[in-house]
């Protein structure tokens, strides 16, 4: 029975015998609901399906889809790409919008965002084009990313970058040290072993040598017209 089969058959069983809030909340599962086009795992999901921790959830630019979890509803976004993680969310691309009462958190790029607690918490996370907006709808929220944890109050927005400062400073200083070393490489190269004053010295001595031996030879040639 191939993968895609076996989830289909989950599905069905897990709607016949329990509703999708009253999933297991220990069991990592949610239940994900289609409004147009969207694919989990790269597969088409028609109408619904059991999601796991791990997934990857697609959606269509028009299309948005919904995630039941016990204590949570999450939204993704029409043209969005994001990986269900159980307790938290993973926005590879696009955006989600978030209601939890269980703490549930998304990560975008290097920036997390999370509750503050577990009282009734309502949120927006959307990436594009390496800026994450967030929007703390109802309750504060913890935004961290490299430059530490900040608290966001209700009803206010704000904006970071998808990769932190420190990532950025690593590269530029990988680029630096490439620069060094490709600028030390320069007189290695361009200086020889044979340019230096010692070896032209021998290589002079060397060709006087050879011309006297030649000299002394044909001074006194071996001929039947000189003998020796």
């Amino acid at each position: 029975m191939g993968m895609s089969a076996f989830r289909k058959m989950v599905s069905c069983v897990l709607l016949s015998v329990l509703p999708g809030s009253l999933l297991a909340a220990d069991s990592g599962a949610a239940m994900l609901y289609t409004h147009g086009v969207a694919w989990l795992n790269g597969a088409h999901v028609p109408t619904s399906s059991a999601i796991f921790t791990g997934d990857l959830v697609q959606t269509r630019s028009d299309s948005p889809a919904n995630i039941n979890a016990p204590g949570s509803s999450i939204t993704v976004l029409g043209e969005s790409l994001v990986q269900f993680e159980g307790a938290s969310l993973k926005v590879e691309h696009g955006g989600v919008s978030v209601s939890t009462s269980k703490g549930v958190a998304t990560t975008a790029g290097d920036v997390r965002v999370s509750p503050i607690s577990n009282a009734w918490t309502e949120f927006n996370v959307t990436d594009t084009d390496g800026t994450v907006r967030i929007a703390a709808l109802k309750g504060d929220l913890n935004v961290t990313d490299d430059n530490g944890t900040v608290t966001l109050a209700q009803g206010q927005e704000t904006t970071r970058d998808e990769q932190s400062d420190q990532s950025d400073k690593s590269a530029d200083k990988d680029k630096k040290k490439n620069k060094k070393r490709a600028a030390g490489a320069a007189p290695a190269a361009g200086g020889g072993v044979l340019d230096s004053p010692i070896a032209i010295g021998i290589g002079a001595a060397a060709i006087g040598g050879v011309t006297a031996w030649v000299l002394l030879q044909s001074s006194n040639p071996v001929s039947p017209s000189a003998p020796q």
